[in-house]
């Protein structure tokens, strides 16, 4: 059994789960402990306590600790590649791929610590000096998804700690394995006891009562649209600092002076890759009429082309959804898209020789902006096609959605990359790129219904971990 992680010790919850390999059904990854509301209120407490120590502690400790965490992750990426890989499904090169990141953004974070500035500025007062310092928070709720299983862990806990704050890790509940090696390597980096806690469990019970709890001062919430208002909207009547990160409904527009086989790598890396479990995918791809058919013909070619197989499979280019409740929904979207007069190529049920949950790329042609497949986040290996006139119509039907995380364009020009990239509605955006894929310094967010809050990830990071005080000296 893998314990939670509460003020230094590990701690058994008031049960277990049994965590499964999406490749393989028949396989367990580990046995992982269920905390309840009693230990999610044990951590806050822990964490409380372990917070005026941290927030005072020298900015090169918490560094030095930050950066040989990053250290440890970076000498183990092969075997926690592999239990990524086993237990959310991506292909080990993807899985390793994020484990690297999440080394990285505790490297990068471990030298925000020491670039924390403040400012100073003269009074109207004449012999009054103002000093601007910020300062950490206090005790932040991670609340994190099963699709990137230690990197975005890694994105929240490393910032919130290298400002001084202390942090309680709910994971998703399908993949807790990842969450569980980082709270090891935090431990065996020096972390002191409450700085880092883990509470595995179930959202409705562990995440809920880290929300309502008065001692919990900020959440970091990344999931669905409608769990992420509701998190919104409980710490903002409470009072808490939040930031959610909600989906996406990505578009991709392809122009018809467009690089043909930019422009597919671009489709086929963004829609498809990491099974499409990315709130960054390339779901909406706009195609205008010059360019349409060649461009839906070399994609279906090189989607077709793709091995969906068991993540660890070295021949394997897709790996299997992540879950059975995520499984039926991408199937369940894809009879939708066929049903409102979708054509659909690809989507069937891969049989391979471990009972596991494999299904081959959707490319939906045929559909409207209006059509569910291209209004609705499916968060799975289908993409919609839609034809329109011209770049100006593109435009306007890569902007007609509640979502704002990512866009992207494929095009030679110069001038309509520029008009794009300052007129889409989106956090962020992609000339002759997949729009999946960011750096681990830069700010990641979005616009609209995808996020709310100051943005994650590089120096963005300090303005929802610190707060800021202003100090006048006579």
């Amino acid at each position: 059994m893998h314990l939670n992680f509460i003020g230094g010790e590990w701690m058994h919850g008031s049960g277990g789960a049994v965590n499964l390999n999406p490749s393989d059904l028949d396989n367990a990854v580990g046995e992982y402990a269920r905390g309840d509301a009693a230990q999610a209120a044990l951590a806050v407490d822990a964490a409380r306590a372990a917070f005026p120590a941290w927030a005072m502690r020298s900015p090169q400790d918490r560094a030095d600790i930050l950066d040989r965490a990053g250290t440890l992750i970076l000498e183990r990426r092969e075997a926690l590649g592999r239990l990524l890989a086993s237990e959310e499904g991506k292909i080990l090169p993807e899985a390793v791929g994020e484990v690297v990141r999440a080394g990285h953004i505790f490297k990068f974070m471990a030298g925000e610590a020491l670039r924390l500035t403040g400012e100073r500025m003269a009074s109207t007062r004449v012999g009054v000096d103002i000093e601007i310092t910020r300062e950490p928070v206090g005790v932040f709720a991670l609340i994190t998804p099963w699709n990137f299983p230690i990197a975005i862990p890694a994105w929240k806990a490393a910032p919130a700690m290298a400002f001084g704050n202390v942090v309680i890790l709910k994971p998703a509940d399908a993949t807790p394995g990842c969450a569980w090696a980082l709270a090891e390597i935090l431990a065996e980096a020096g972390v002191p006891a409450g700085v880092f806690n883990l509470v595995m469990g179930p959202g409705r019970v562990i995440g809920d009562a880290l929300v309502d709890h008065p001692g919990v001062d900020g959440v970091s919430f990344t999931g669905s649209v409608a769990t992420g208002r509701a998190v919104a909207s409980k710490c903002a009547a409470l009072g808490k600092r939040v930031q959610c990160e909600m989906g996406g409904k990505n578009p991709l527009v392809v122009l018809d002076d467009a690089d043909l086989g930019k422009a597919v790598n671009a489709a086929l890396n963004g829609s498809f890759f990491s099974t499409g479990q990315r709130c960054t995918a390339s779901s909406r791809l706009i195609v205008t009429a010059g360019v349409h058919d060649r461009f839906v013909a070399a994609l279906t070619d090189a989607m077709k082309a793709l091995k969906v197989g068991p993540a660890l499979d070295p021949t394997s280019q897709i790996g299997p959804v992540a879950d059975q409740a995520q499984f039926d929904k991408d199937r369940d979207y894809i009879r939708i898209a066929a049903e409102e007069g979708g054509r659909v190529i690809g989507g069937e049920v891969v049989t391979a020789d471990t009972r596991g949950l494999f299904l081959a790329p959707a490319l939906v042609l045929d559909t409207t902006p209006e059509m569910r497949i291209n209004r609705e986040e499916v968060f799975g290996p289908v993409a919609g096609v839609i034809r329109v006139a011209d770049y100006e119509e593109a435009l306007a039907v890569a902007n007609a959605t509640e979502f704002g995380l990512s866009a992207g364009i494929c095009t030679e020009s110069l001038t309509k990359a520029r008009h794009f990239l300052r007129h889409a509605e989106a956090g962020m955006v992609m000339v002759n790129l997949p729009t999946a894929g960011v750096d681990a310094h830069a700010p990641f967010g979005g616009r609209k219904a995808s996020s709310f809050g100051p943005r994650e990830q590089g120096s963005y990071a300090r303005e929802f971990y610190t707060t800021v005080k202003t100090g006048y000296v006579g």
